[in-house]
């Protein structure tokens, strides 16, 4: 076995003991190369049986002997170009592991909303000259519904911090997945409306696919509750952002933290910029201290499943994209 780590944003480095993890895995009877980036990773790849990182289409072709990617991120869009879609190469990642930095960073952007955290910031000490109108906006989180849209890792990590602040919380998901602690029955996507006209804030918490690029359209806006908040930290080209400016300039809802764009970088000139009960980071939520380690012992893990022919964590399904 033959294994390449390719290095990028989501895989900055790899240390010592990480490698030497990969390599007592990976056994005598085979290598472990490093690549700083995708051009490197082109001029190592011809004898490569398994890839840690991320396979564009032209690292895949330099990659004849390719069985096996691990993804060094938890979205998988990157691979729906139809060589690898079609091919026999298996995509195994993160999946599941990514839940809870994201589950925080959307509690950040939805806390920054409510509490106002970010006009207070911005006015500094004149903060103190506009105190009362700053408690008239606030609003506490206890006792109103959060409505997850995706039901997966980080919709489950949601779900969890949501109960902890004392709300009601409602999910969906296009496949059968059980109900937790928190969420007492997972509801189809057929009852997306339901969930939307109950909800105090929504949460989007779904992979791109075919299907979700562009789901929360105007008609989609026009069934959410009236004051409702949104909260996106998986992936922009869910929302049609002209339909969102709509919704936000009607006033039907109250507000968006948003973490991912439909484009990225966001222009300096993107209306969004100027709105003050927006709030947008850039495509930052994905970052954990803990993040690469736990990727990698997947890898060492899977590396072992894998000699062993026994199935592997973490599969993706690459019809369906997730």
């Amino acid at each position: 076995m033959n294994v390449l780590v390719v290095l990028a944003l989501t895989l900055p480095s790899i240390s010592d003991e990480e490698l030497s993890l990969i390599e007592d895995a990976t056994g005598p009877d085979g290598s472990v190369t490093v690549a700083k980036n995708i051009g490197e990773a082109m001029e190592l790849s011809s004898d490569v049986d398994v890839i840690l990182g991320h396979v564009p289409l032209q690292l895949m072709q330099k990659s004849p002997r390719l069985k096996w990617v691990h993804s060094a991120s938890s979205g998988v869009d990157i691979y729906s170009y139809p060589e690898f879609r079609e091919s026999e190469i298996v995509l195994t990642g993160e999946k599941g592991l990514v839940g809870g930095h994201l589950a925080d960073h959307g509690f950040g952007l939805l806390l920054t909303l409510t509490r106002n955290l970010h006009k207070a910031y911005k006015m500094g000490p004149d903060g103190w000259n506009h105190r009362p109108e700053l408690r008239r906006e606030e609003i506490e989180l206890e006792g109103l519904t959060m409505g997850v849209v995706g039901f997966g890792g980080t919709g489950q990590a949601i779900a969890k911090r949501a109960a902890a602040f004392g709300m009601h919380c409602l999910a969906l998901d296009n496949n059968e997945i059980p109900p937790t602690n928190e969420v007492q029955e997972v509801w189809p996507i057929t009852a997306l409306n339901d969930l939307l006209r109950q909800s105090d804030v929504v949460s989007i918490c779904l992979p791109l696919t075919d299907e979700t690029k562009k789901l929360f359209n105007d008609e989609v806006f026009a069934q959410m509750k009236q004051g409702s908040i949104l909260v996106n930290v998986t992936r922009g080209e869910i929302v049609d952002d002209e339909a969102l400016r709509r919704a936000l300039d009607s006033g039907h809802i109250r507000g968006a933290g948003l973490d991912v764009h439909t484009i990225e970088p966001v222009p300096p000139d993107h209306p969004f910029w100027d709105y003050d009960n927006v709030v947008m980071t850039p495509h930052t939520a994905g970052a954990s201290q803990l993040r690469s380690r736990r990727n990698i012992d997947r890898f060492v893990e899977n590396i072992r499943r894998w000699k062993e022919e026994r199935p592997l964590l973490g599969i993706y399904d690459k019809q369906a994209g997730y």
